[in-house]
């Protein structure tokens, strides 16, 4: 183990023992409120592209709660959550080429 992995890993390690938890029923909360708010709006009787633009970004919001929290990017070196995002842009990329076959 090098020494900056040492460090990064005894950093972590601090701040964990500081009492910094997440707040798990907060998340879960908050995830059922968007939740619902994605429910409201595909009842609602908006134009389909608004509706979908909401979706998906009520969506992304849901993602990256999960990520950060139930998955714990929050709290992990920024080498990982790099680690951790980088298909991202790939995925995009693929999901850009299947909706052009359409």
């Amino acid at each position: 183990m090098t020494r900056a992995t040492q460090a990064e890993a005894a950093e972590t390690e601090a701040e964990h023992e500081d009492g910094e938890q997440p707040g798990y029923m907060a998340v879960w909360g908050g995830l059922a409120v968007l939740t619902l708010i994605e429910v409201w709006v595909a009842g609602t009787g908006l134009a389909r592209s608004v509706i979908v633009a909401t979706l998906i970004g009520l969506a992304v919001w849901k993602a990256a709660l999960v990520a950060l929290y139930y998955m714990h990017l929050k709290f992990e070196p920024r080498r990982l959550i790099v680690l951790a995002l980088a298909p991202l842009p790939l995925a995009v990329i693929l999901v850009m080429a299947v909706l052009q076959e359409f």
